[in-house]
């Protein structure tokens, strides 16, 4: 398993999923400011109604327009999108019928709501919908006015439902500029020009996750991108003394010798607190390099991200988004 590969960056639709609890959506930004870089106009879409997007940045919650919240290094921007169903459906329905008056008539009734309840899966037709009409869209001189649009997902356990839901619901449109649309959408989700990308933490279950989401992927025709591992902490102890930590041996006398030359106490009690907690350390390092080795088996580029003990805010995405480019992640234009 290599870093970034550069293959990726000429992939214009970036969708990020991984188990709930891996930080996504953090991920999801970091990438998208990195993609940025260089002078590229980069669009992150959030399709789940959480707002996490505008909490990371720590702006007003997002209306559904595409909305600048933030520079990217060497000229570049960020754009915002929270994609939301009823507005999503209206505009779905005047680009498509002209209905701009019906589509406000169907609001005022409730129908709106009660479609995309009664029908979830038109829900997501309609995001994907949206999604495309993005990567898509091109300025009065035919260049895309977007260089990459990155996508913070559903999770992995529905990621694949949610990107394929057109293609499953093609038949209820034969014919017709719907029927064009979502041809072009699953066009679009099943070339080279899209990727899906996992994040997922060195632990048993989200890496179970990310294990069966590419055998999910692969199935279903779709292009797994890079394995994203998050919140990485680093090694405190040399490979020998690790081993024998992990099988319960600590050198005490070793430990107290170090305590008494830095000048700080070293009584028992501290002592054996400090042995236990290198026992601890070593037997999850152990565990998180078992997990590292698992994913190392599906063959796809991964990028580790550091565990930030002090939280995420805007500094610390800036922070992300420079390790990401680091590895690879925005090609020079």
């Amino acid at each position: 398993m290599t870093d970034w590969d550069g293959e990726l960056n000429h992939a214009r639709l970036h969708v990020v999923s991984g188990k709930g609890g891996t930080g996504k959506t953090t991920v999801a930004a970091a990438l998208a400011l990195a993609l940025a870089t260089g002078g590229r106009k980069v669009l992150l879409v959030e399709v789940e109604g959480r707002q996490g997007i505008a909490q990371l940045f720590d702006t007003a919650p997002l209306p559904y327009s595409e909305e600048s919240i933030a520079a990217a290094p060497g000229g570049g921007e960020l754009r915002a999108l929270a994609i939301d169903a009823e507005p999503a459906l209206l505009e779905y329905l005047s680009m498509f019928y002209n209905l701009g008056f019906a589509g406000r008539t169907l609001r005022k009734m409730g129908a709106i709501e009660f479609a995309t309840t009664l029908a979830p899966g038109l829900r997501d037709v309609l995001f994907t919908g949206k999604i495309k009409e993005c990567v898509g869209r091109t300025d009065e001189r035919g260049r895309y006015v977007y260089d990459h649009v990155v996508v913070d997902a559903p999770p992995t356990g529905r990621v694949v439902k949610f990107l394929d839901v057109t293609r499953a619901m093609a038949d209820l449109a034969k014919v017709g500029p719907i029927r064009g649309h979502s041809d072009g959408v699953v066009r679009l989700l099943h070339s080279s020009d899209t990727v899906v990308h996992l994040v997922t933490l060195l632990e048993d279950l989200p890496v179970r996750e990310t294990l069966e989401a590419v055998a999910e992927l692969d199935a279903a025709d779709l292009r797994p991108g890079a394995v994203l591992f998050n919140r990485v902490r680093p090694g405190r102890l040399p490979a020998r003394s690790a081993t024998a930590a992990a099988a319960g041996r600590v050198d005490t006398g070793r430990l107290r010798g170090g305590l008494e030359s830095a000048g700080l106490r070293a009584d028992d009690e501290l002592v054996g607190a400090l042995a236990h907690q290198a026992v601890e350390h070593a037997i999850r390092a152990q565990e998180e390099q078992a997990a590292r080795e698992q994913v190392s088996e599906l063959d796809l580029p991964s990028v580790s991200l550091p565990d930030l003990i002090a939280g995420i805010d805007v500094a610390e995405l800036y922070e992300l988004a420079e390790l990401l480019n680091d590895h690879g992640v925005g090609s020079p234009q």
